[in-house]
């Protein structure tokens, strides 16, 4: 099984060599940023399983650095390492999509039962699948497979269509898919939206699956073959 990746972001260097040999010991990989700009530009290059965030840090703080990760990824999981435990820092930090905050100081031990429990349920979560006609959908893997072939899907395509296969043969809000994937109900997001269902139709190639809309009021997933 392949190690999984993990961004430690955080400007106290000693400690934070500290905590990655200790994570490492763990079974993990390890890399390091001091800053919050080099932790962003190595997220891109890296693309971890899991960032560790500071949120004090020169450059760009922690909040910054995942506000710029989950504009485009809401997978990768997040956890908070600060010494700002204030109720309004806790929240901010969750409604960026943060998985946790961990408050400083903070037993390495401790930490790493959260990750090691993290990922234990994205591996079980993992094995989670929707027939869908003739096709299998595979969310956390972003997949999906009609007759031998599969295609990928992007992110937000994996998360919209969870929405649906969810509710299959169900109409879905277009504002409750907006709220969920992209966090508001914006008209600009409402045209990404239109965009999305575009592309999942496009890569749905079994004849006996559908996606139907519904002017201003959402979609419905379903197969012919549900009906027989």
């Amino acid at each position: 099984m392949n190690r999984k990746k993990i961004l430690l972001v955080d400007d106290d260097l000693k400690n934070s060599m500290l905590l990655k040999r200790f994570i490492e010991t763990a079974g993990y990989d390890v890399t390091y940023a001091s800053n919050g700009k080099m932790g962003f530009e190595l997220y891109k290059s890296l693309h971890p399983d899991l960032v560790l965030l500071d949120i004090n840090m020169p450059e760009m703080n922690g909040f910054e650095v995942a506000q710029a990760i989950r504009k485009n990824d809401r997978r990768v999981v997040i956890f908070f390492l600060t010494d700002r435990t204030d109720k309004v820092d806790r929240l901010f930090g969750f409604s960026l999509k943060g998985n946790d905050y961990i408050p400083k100081p903070f037993y390495p031990e401790e930490l790493i039962a959260k990750i090691n429990e993290r990922f234990e349920s994205d591996l079980i979560s993992q094995e989670i699948e929707y027939v869908i006609g003739d096709t299998i959908f595979r969310p956390n893997l972003s997949t999906l497979t009609y007759r031998g072939d599969t295609h990928s899907l992007s992110v937000r395509q994996s998360e919209i269509l969870s929405i649906l296969a969810q509710n299959m043969g169900k109409l879905v809000n277009r504002d409750a898919i907006l709220n969920a994937v992209w966090g508001d109900a914006s008209y600009s997001n409402s045209m990404a939206l239109n965009v999305q269902i575009t592309y999942i139709r496009k890569l749905l190639t079994d004849k006996t699956v559908t996606i139907t809309s519904l002017k201003k009021k959402g979609y419905i997933l379903s197969s012919t073959k549900e009906l027989n």
